[in-house]
């Protein structure tokens, strides 16, 4: 009913009760006008006058009690028809004054709480889910779910005014009513829940296991031996999924394909997924353990969109390294294991098939442009020449961007901009290559897999093709639509692979000194000079780099620090602390340094020199951000340490970086972290 409505409801009832005093007022006036006209009328007049005024003044006495006490009685009778039905209502239902205590609750109500008497009560002191502070706002609705014995309920609450209770009544005036009111409303849910927890367990889960290192454990072992060792690892992997009701099939000799139910599969992950451990126990004369990578796919809507996430989540767990496990939805990955070192592929055949596909980009694109990640190191800048050297072969035109030249390649950089066998416009700024790229540009990312921290994200939306060589392993950001990606967490470094990828691009053509130097230096760095993550691959790279003309005489002066770079790292190590006896967290002072992140990681590098330290973690503040340098030699994957932080890198080798966030804070939560990870054993 509007405001309108009541207005007119209003007028009509005085109009009822004051009519008679309105027709002997407009008889007195009559009899007025009379008096002036004619006094014999006037006198008649005034007789009926004062008969109607008095027989008005009786009516009105003698019926007002009346017609009260009638429209009370209805009121009544209307409200306790009101009261009755929602007393039979049957949804639990009561009224919560301002202080969350019982004003009125139906039967359904009492007996769902299993009391009688509520008036005045507090409903925290029964249902401790629903107190003053849970009340909504205004006149919104607020649902909460509790749980009373075994039932499960959700309450809907919502505020109730007085002021609008009385706003349909056409004789009382709602400005004179204030407060509020809270109706509470329950609404018995267990059998609803236990439906879709049912529907939830029964749902499919699609998962691929693929051995990671099923070849090079075979090449080990003898002939009679491998039919066994490949039957016994075949029985664990499907004995162990039997007790979880799952479907095991091979569709290959070392990948198998899992289907199970939701519910065994939570069982699953709650064991964090035992069997990596398990398989590398199965010796039959092979000195190398088995590892295996899984990828799941849970919570989709249908069972070939379930076998979707499987398959990334196993691009994923393959090529974050391999012996761990990545579990996909539509929205986020999660990770168990990791904790292994990942086994250097002896074969090359990978590396010259994506050597061949870039070839076949790099000759079908005029532009190409090649960027690392930022605050460039060595690494990235030496596998950054190394695809310009790629692309000049083929006389195409190559860029390098970079923003800011950091002191560790200044020299590098210096050199190859002094030498007039470069073009000008070999190094460009981001503004300068979004200016120079379209469509047709081809993008190759060096380095990193992670498109928030390349040189200039931009340019990724602006290329049509882009090529991603990385030796990171991947995480929850990568790169989308790449054409090419050779991404292998075993590599040593991005210069590695470039190392490898122009030996077949090339075509035996040598490549410049200074280039052979930069490509070798990247190595040098990334491996701490050889002592830390090399294989076989890595030394056939520094070799044909050493036939190319790359010094290391040359290299080691390139790289020589300032003495007030050597000091701050001599500091960094001093004011070391070990957090739990074995982790070694420092700060590096970044005042008056060109590269505080160069000085923090070398310190980090240092810092493992020491007894007792299993992994180092240097902190430095520098443009507003605080970065961590994390190392380790084998006993920590420092990698998933990062990633928890919102970086990544290899289990040896990692990093991160912290916005809006203290010095001091930002060791605090390294350390919390590093804490939470030990309990759940996951370093």
């Amino acid at each position: 009913m509007d405001d309108n409505s009541r207005i007119d409801y209003r007028r009509q009832l005085k109009l009822y009760i004051y009519w008679p005093m309105i027709i002997s007022a407009l008889m007195v006036i009559l009899t007025l006008v009379l008096f002036f006209t004619d006094r014999c009328s006037a006198l008649v007049a005034c007789c009926f006058t004062a008969a109607v005024i008095l027989i008005a003044l009786l009516v009105r006495f003698s019926n007002k009690k009346a017609i009260t006490t009638d429209m009370v009685n209805f009121a009544v009778r209307y409200g306790q028809v009101q009261k009755e039905l929602i007393k039979g209502l049957p949804l639990p239902y009561a009224i919560l004054d301002d202080d969350a205590r019982f004003i009125w609750a139906n039967k359904e109500f009492q007996t769902v709480l299993g009391k009688k008497d509520l008036f005045g009560k507090s409903i925290a002191s029964h249902i401790p889910a629903i107190t003053k502070d849970s009340f909504p706002e205004d006149t919104d609705v607020c649902n909460i779910d509790f749980t009373i014995g075994e039932k499960s309920y959700r309450a809907s609450l919502q505020r109730i005014s007085l002021n609008n209770m009385v706003q349909e009544s056409v004789i009382v005036n709602s400005e004179d009513f204030s407060g509020q009111l809270v109706t509470v409303l329950l609404f018995d849910e267990t059998e609803i829940n236990r439906i879709i927890k049912q529907n939830n367990d029964e749902k499919q889960v699609s998962g691929y296991i693929y051995m990671d290192n099923y070849d090079e454990v075979m090449e080990n072992v003898e002939d009679v031996r491998r039919s066994l060792l490949s039957a016994l690892i075949d029985r664990k992997i499907k004995k162990y999924f039997s007790t979880y009701n799952a479907v095991v099939k091979n569709f290959e000799k070392d990948k198998f394909f899992v289907l199970m139910n939701k519910k065994s599969f939570d069982e699953l992950s709650a064991n964090k997924f035992d069997i990596l451990e398990d398989v590398k126990t199965v010796k039959v004369g092979n000195d190398m353990s088995v590892t295996l990578s899984m990828g799941f796919g849970v919570d989709a809507s249908t069972l070939p969109e379930s076998e979707q996430f499987a398959r990334r989540a196993i691009d994923l767990a393959l090529g974050r390294g391999g012996d761990q496990v990545v579990i996909k939805d539509s929205g986020n990955t999660t990770y168990f294991g990791g904790k292994s070192l990942q086994i250097e592929k002896s074969t090359r055949v990978k590396a010259r098939v994506k050597a061949h596909a870039l070839r076949e980009i790099i000759e079908s694109h005029e532009r190409i442009f090649v960027m690392g990640h930022q605050i460039t190191d060595i690494d990235s800048f030496g596998a950054a020449v190394g695809v310009y050297r790629a692309v000049r072969q083929f006389e195409k035109k190559c860029h390098i961007v970079i923003n800011n030249v950091t002191q560790s390649i200044k020299p590098f950089v210096d050199a190859f901009v002094n030498d007039e066998d470069y073009d000008p416009d070999m190094f460009v700024s981001s503004p300068e290559a979004i200016q120079f790229s379209d469509h047709s540009s081809v993008l190759v990312v060096v380095d990193t897999n992670k498109p928030s921290i390349t040189e200039c994200p931009e340019l990724l939306n602006r290329c049509g093709t882009i090529v991603v060589l990385d030796h990171h392993r991947q995480g929850k950001e990568v790169i989308e639509n790449a054409t090419l990606s050779y991404i292998e967490p075993y590599a040593s470094s991005a210069c590695e692979m470039i190392a490898e990828i122009l030996q077949y691009i090339l075509d035996g053509k040598r490549i410049k000194n200074i280039e052979a130097d930069t490509i070798y230096a990247g190595i040098m760095i990334d491996t701490n000079n050889f002592m830390s993550k090399t294989g076989v691959r890595t030394f056939e790279a520094a070799a044909f780099l050493r036939r190319n003309g790359a010094d290391i005489t040359r290299v080691r002066k390139l790289f020589r620090n300032d003495l007030k770079d050597y000091k701050a790292r001599a500091e960094t190590v001093k004011n070391s602390d070990l957090f739990r006896g074995k982790y070694a967290i420092a700060v590096c002072p970044a005042r008056g340094l060109d590269s505080p992140t160069v000085v923090g990681a070398q310190a980090a590098n240092e810092l493992l020199n020491i007894n007792h330290v299993t992994a180092s973690f240097v902190l430095t503040e520098y443009s507003n951000k605080i970065y961590i340098s994390a190392r380790s030699i084998d006993e920590v994957n420092v990698q998933i340490i990062m990633e928890r932080m919102g970086g990544g890198g290899h289990m040896n080798i990692a990093g991160t970086q912290l916005s809006d966030i203290s010095m001091d804070e930002a060791v605090k939560l390294l350390e919390e972290t590093i804490e939470k990870m030990e309990q759940e054993e996951a370093i």
